[in-house]
């Protein structure tokens, strides 16, 4: 089985998309990540739900959870305004995380080690030009459909 039998349709934001409702995106199709693509519809990033998770709670109680049981739940339950006025861009680790693409003749294993080896709950399936540019989103390889094809399942 190659990548580009594996791809799916899946849902992308723009880097410049509005930030909450990306979440809202996320959340409401209890999506494990978001592509990311560029202005010409080309992944630039992906963005893991545990990102958008981080990028909700506040830096304090990051550095010492303790402090999380000192919010109550009405202040807890305004956590997204965090997200009020910021882009996509802004929600991606200042630390590029490394964007796993593959080839669309990729087999499922090299898809699978790839996507082991940057950890990531996506594969972006993109075909290049003679140069090696991204040229076009085939679709998205997801961990979970990747779990089910190499255990036979589907």
């Amino acid at each position: 089985m190659r990548a580009r039998d594996l791809a799916v349709d899946y849902p992308s934001v723009g880097i410049d998309s509005d930030a909450l409702d990306a979440a809202r995106l996320m959340a409401g199709q209890q999506l494990p990540a978001l592509l990311v693509v560029d202005a010409g519809g080309v992944p630039a990033a992906i963005l893991p739900a545990s990102q958008m998770v981080k990028t909700l709670v506040p830096d304090y109680v990051i550095e010492d959870p303790a402090l999380a049981a000192l919010i109550d739940e009405k202040h807890a339950d305004r956590l997204g305004w965090a997200l009020a006025g910021r882009r996509v861009g802004d929600c991606l680790p200042a630390k590029a995380l490394p964007l796993p693409v593959a080839d669309p003749d990729d087999t499922a294993l090299e898809v699978a080690a790839l996507m082991a080896q940057v950890r990531s709950p996506l594969v972006a399936v993109v075909e290049t030009d003679e140069r090696g540019r991204r040229t076009r989103l085939i679709g998205v390889i997801t961990a979970s459909h990747l779990v089910n094809r190499l255990l036979g399942e589907t």
